[in-house]
């Protein structure tokens, strides 16, 4: 056996719940992950009954193993970034805060899942402002859908000019860069647009719109497709160009895949990297 390996894996953390179906949460990021040639670690912090229809039932995880999950990774491995998903209750929310703050991880994309493709709400009422108030100035970026941009944000959004308003609203709540999902606008394009506060000129990344009812999962593959990229050594908009290009293949590859009877996942492995090796 050899003990002088001059390698390792670029890590990625998922701190998210559990689809039972496989297309989102903890399964979609370990796919992605893996995809991308990174090794994926997570955190569970829920349990969903869930399948392509919809969410049957919730049940979170007790706070002390969501903590013991999360340092008992950082207390291992190096994680390079740091993915958070589904906070089910606001326990959960405060625990990663907190371990934010003990591990300092300096990588970290916020996808602040809400609602799920099929309309189920996935998040306690008063988790969202520990949310808001506890973790948007300790992440890298937000990657709000536009339903969960208008509740953040307390207007509608209709269009491209309204995206922008919302985004200035959620960056002057504490993000230091948001990443507004345009893919449920109606329209020819799907768009996408980072806003930060230190770039005057936001990051347009459009494509044309694909016709598919696969779609279960889009936000968690692109947030931790941000994050894989990010674990790799790519800064942020040079992370999110290739985390677009990403989803937008993975899209086109399943869209007439059927799995279920609701809305079915991407196709995550349409080209699969070999976990990449890094020199320590």
């Amino acid at each position: 056996m050899n003990t002088n390996a001059t390698f390792r894996y670029p890590v990625a953390l998922t701190i998210a719940g559990s689809d039972s179906g496989g297309g989102a949460g903890i399964q979609a990021d370990l796919k992605t992950f893996s995809a991308l040639g990174v090794f994926g670690a997570s955190a569970i912090t829920s349990i969903t009954a869930q399948n392509t229809q919809g969410v049957r039932g919730i049940q979170a995880i007790s706070p002390e193993i969501v903590e013991g999950q999360i340092h008992a990774v950082f207390e291992d491995l190096t994680v390079d970034a740091v993915k958070i998903g589904m906070l089910h209750n606001r326990e959960a929310a405060r625990i990663v805060a907190r371990s934010i703050d003990r591990f300092s991880p300096s990588k970290i994309i916020l996808d602040p899942v809400m609602i799920s493709t099929s309309g189920s709400k996935l998040i306690e009422d008063e988790t969202i402002e520990i949310i808001v108030r506890e973790l948007f100035h300790r992440v890298t970026l937000v990657t709000p859908n536009i339903d969960e941009a208008a509740f953040l944000s307390g207007m509608p959004i209709r269009d491209e000019e309204e995206m922008g308003i919302a985004a200035q609203k959620l960056l002057s709540l504490g993000c230091r860069a948001v990443l507004m999902k345009g893919g449920h606008l109606e329209g020819k394009e799907m768009a996408d647009i980072l806003f930060t506060r230190d770039e005057e000129a936001p990051l347009r990344l459009a494509v044309p719109a694909i016709h598919t009812q696969n779609t279960h999962g889009t936000g968690c593959t692109l947030s931790s497709a941000i994050a894989a990229y990010m674990a790799l050594g790519k800064e942020l908009p040079e992370a999110v160009r290739a985390a677009k290009d990403y989803i937008t293949a993975a899209l086109r590859a399943g869209a007439d895949v059927k799995t279920g009877h609701g809305h079915g996942p991407l196709d995550h492995f349409f080209a699969p990297v070999p976990l990449i090796k890094m020199k320590i």
